[in-house]
C-alpha cells in the first residue's frame, strides 16, 4: 500500500480538499487497495473538527464528500507515509524541520514534494489558503488540488507500475 499524506496550516481548508480529491481520482481509477491517503496539518488550530464548511461544500458540489477531522502532523506520520505533499512552501519547511527533531533525518528526497510541483499550470508554488476569502478562492483550490491530484496520480502510477 502507498500512504500519502496532504499537509497545510489547519488541516481544514485545503489538504482535507486534496485528499478528498485525490482519494475520489483513487478511487475512480480503481486503485483504492493499492494507494491511500490522509490529512494533517502544521499546527493544532482546529483538532477534531470537521473541514470549513465552503471546502466541504464546493467538494460536495463535485461529488465528494469530507468527513476528515482535523489532526496534527505527528512524528509517526514520517514513519507512516510514504508521500508527504505540502500545499505551501512554509508547510514545507515545516515538514522538514519536524522530520528532523523527529528522526534526526530530513525527509528522503522524492518523499515530500510541494503539490504545486505536479501542476503544470501553475505560475507560483503554493496553492493559495482560501481560508479568509469567499466561495471562489474554494473552487479555485479544487481545481488546483483537482489538476494536481490528477498529475500526482499519473506519476505514482509510473512510479511503482500500478498501470
Amino acid at each position: 500500500m502507498i500512504n500519502v499524506l496532504f499537509v497545510c496550516l489547519g488541516n481544514i481548508c485545503r489538504s482535507p480538499l486534496a485528499e478528498g480529491t485525490f482519494s475520489h481520482l483513487v478511487t475512480q481509477r480503481g486503485l483504492s487497495d493499492k494507494i491511500s491517503c490522509d490529512s494533517a496539518g502544521t499546527h493544532g488550530y482546529h483538532v477534531g473538527i470537521l473541514p470549513d464548511h465552503r471546502a466541504r461544500r464546493v467538494a460536495a458540489d463535485y461529488g465528494i464528500t469530507l468527513t476528515h477531522n482535523a489532526r496534527k502532523l505527528s512524528s509517526d506520520d514520517f514513519a507512516n507515509f510514504d508521500y508527504i505533499i505540502a500545499m505551501d512552501e512554509s508547510n514545507l519547511e515545516h515538514i522538514q524541520t519536524q522530520s528532523y527533531r523527529s528522526t534526526g533525518f530530513y525527509p528522503e528526497e522524492g518523499h515530500v514534494f510541494l503539490y504545486r510541483d505536479f501542476d503544470a499550470e501553475a505560475d507560483v508554488q503554493s496553492v493559495p489558503d482560501p481560508y479568509y476569502e469567499d466561495m471562489a478562492a474554494f473552487e479555485n483550490v479544487y481545481q488546483i488540488v483537482t489538476r494536481c491530484g490528477e498529475s500526482f496520480l499519473e506519476y505514482l502510477i509510473k512510479e511503482h507500475n500500478l498501470g
